[in-house]
């Protein structure tokens, strides 16, 4: 009887070194925001969730998942998913608001924590199909595509009150129940696929064309699918007629019943 060949040791560092390095892009991201460096730090965060990516799915390819990688993985989410983000809206737009600038920073990196930890708990129980609210890589995503499409600072006020109602949207989007399909059963070489591997070209097409604003344009819609599927089931439903017991019982007593 054949036995399963034992996972070498070393085989559990690659994943750990992808879920390092993306711990090492928030930290630096937090570095240079803080020191004026917008575009560099929105390039870190995007670097960050392609690396965030890839680590569970080398961890499951090599057989080398374990306890300790997915928890040394959300803690890596937290920084660069949560802390940074919120340190590069702050000092890019958020700063002259102060302490309420300060406060919405800080709302974003709480709504990351909850998102992270309430996908920990519910990992096993959900869907592998969808996500139960924003995911944090897509929120900071967000923020990140945002800032290096603009690139430089709001000049004008509002244009910073807008940015921070779009930074506040992103962060409650995280902590809400809306689903947002995950992709993770999307396999390009089944036939069914094919219309997605078109969609794929058309993506990196527009990005090599124009990487500021394709990158931004993803995110939103990415952010925007889930909301836009709420409100056009909502409208649906609307206009459905009441079936069930309570129609029988109206239809039965008619328009003058008491």
């Amino acid at each position: 009887m054949a036995t399963a060949k034992p996972v070498r040791r070393g085989v559990y560092l690659l994943p750990a070194l992808f879920t390092v390095g993306n711990l090492l892009c928030g930290f630096l991201c937090v570095l240079a925001a803080s020191r004026g460096r917008f575009e560099f730090a929105a390039q870190l965060i995007v670097l960050a969730a392609i690396l965030d990516a890839f680590d569970g799915r080398i961890a499951r390819m090599t057989g080398s998942t374990s306890e300790m990688g997915m928890q040394l993985d959300s803690l890596a989410d937290v920084v660069s998913f949560g802390l940074a983000p919120s340190a590069l809206a702050f000092f890019w737009a958020l700063e002259p608001f102060r302490r309420t600038g300060a406060l919405v920073a800080f709302l974003f990196v709480v709504c990351a924590a909850m998102r992270l930890a309430r996908f920990n708990v519910q990992s096993a129980s959900t869907d592998k199909r969808w996500f139960v609210g924003l995911p944090s890589p897509a929120a900071a995503g967000v923020v990140a595509t945002i800032v290096y499409a603009v690139q430089e600072p709001p000049a004008e006020r509002w244009a910073a009150v807008l940015f921070g109602a779009a930074f506040c949207a992103a962060a409650l989007l995280m902590v809400s129940r809306l689903r947002y399909r995950a992709f993770k059963e999307l396999n390009l070489r089944d036939r069914r696929s094919s219309a997605w591997v078109l969609v794929l070209a058309a993506l990196l097409a527009a990005i090599l064309i124009e990487p500021r604003w394709s990158f931004l344009a993803v995110a939103g819609t990415y952010a925007l699918t889930a909301p836009a599927a709420y409100l056009v089931g909502w409208l649906v439903r609307g206009r459905r007629p009441a079936t069930g017991p309570v129609a029988a019982q109206e239809a039965t007593d008619g328009p003058h019943a008491h």
